[in-house]
């Protein structure tokens, strides 16, 4: 298995930060025309250096559902083929009853943990997200440090939960099915549940879906009872010298739960860069909409972003409405 590869600036990305920062402190003291023109000039050539490491970034290869058989079988779960490009695994927790703030919550609300792997030029990227109880998490960690998996997260997405939870995301580059063996150590360390058919038909979603569908501007999906929302952002994502896919969780997530007479409790989480961060904060707090967790997922993708979990309990069509401000805030994609 390779070692990651780390993104270094380029020099003259580094060279033109040093321009900025000399132009800003000129300004600070009453800067002249040249020095207006030296800070445009470096802002210039910033973005010629982002735009070039952007352009050389490998694209994932398109793949076929044959191509990941090994995968599957090594894991004993099938996944689905997104975009002929990501192979995403679910892994739901449906044998824990988990509880928070008197909801009991569904797997699909936020228990849902994924592998998500996607093919490149010279070896497989695995991304993903591992629900795990707090007995679980120590022999965990070290399965999937022995197996050469990075942990590039831990935290949680619900406030006060019973029994208790927690969330890690994992990263690794190298053959697939050496991965998929790595991963197949963690999960015997935990009671996560054997792969099982979806059912035939989709569970009555007791919620004005037509109402949230306008308030959020865009259409959701029903699966297993929860109203779901993914919504990628509106811009190119790399990591070290790959594109990184939507589909491999690079995405905002709203979900909603019925509660009954078209009540809902909803969790997810927003992708924001640095500079949207507080505007969703204070969009969602205004909405009376609950902050659970601000954190990363990776370590050096471009541009840097940050996932903020939320929670709340109301009518459905109030809540999409106090969730809107919060997503406009976050430059994603336009529906579809």
């Amino acid at each position: 298995m390779s070692p990651r590869t780390r993104m270094k600036p380029a020099a003259g990305t580094a060279a033109a930060l040093l321009l900025v920062a000399g132009a800003g402190l000129l300004t600070g003291c009453g800067s002249d025309t040249d020095n207006d023109n030296d800070a445009a000039a470096a802002d210039t050539s910033m973005v010629a250096d982002q735009t070039s490491m952007h352009g050389h970034a490998q694209q994932p290869v398109q793949t076929t559902e044959a191509d990941w058989k090994p995968v599957a079988d090594t894991l004993g779960r099938t996944g689905t083929l997104m975009k002929g490009t990501v192979y995403r695994i679910p892994l739901p927790r449906k044998d824990l009853k988990v509880t928070t703030e008197g909801v009991t919550v569904k797997p699909g609300l936020s228990l849902g943990g994924y592998l998500a792997f996607a093919k490149y030029k010279h070896e497989t990227m695995l991304m993903g997200d591992l629900v795990i109880t707090e007995d679980e998490l120590p022999k965990v960690t070290d399965a999937l440090q022995a197996a050469g998996i990075e942990q590039t997260a831990l935290h949680k997405h619900l406030l006060q939960q019973s029994p208790a939870i927690w969330w890690t995301h994992i990263h690794a580059m190298g053959d697939p099915v050496k991965l998929a063996q790595g991963i197949k150590a963690a999960l015997a360390q935990t009671s996560i549940p054997p792969a099982s058919p979806p059912a035939p038909t989709q569970p009555p979603i007791d919620l004005d879906t037509a109402g949230i569908d306008k308030a959020l501007g865009r259409k959701g999906t029903a699966d297993g009872g929860i109203y779901k929302f993914s919504i990628a952002r509106n811009q190119t994502i790399t990591d070290g010298m790959h594109v990184l896919p939507p589909a491999l969780g690079i995405t905002t997530g709203i979900n909603f739960q019925p509660l009954g007479d078209n009540k809902a409790a909803i969790n997810g989480d927003f992708v924001m860069t640095a500079p949207e961060t507080q505007k969703v904060i204070q969009a969602l707090r205004k909405g009376n909409i609950d902050i659970v967790e601000l954190h990363n997922h990776s370590f050096d993708e471009q541009p840097r972003l940050f996932y903020l979990h939320f929670w709340a309990t109301a009518d459905g069509v109030t809540l999409a409405k106090a969730l809107r401000p919060a997503l406009d805030a976050t430059d994603p994609a336009p529906a579809s």
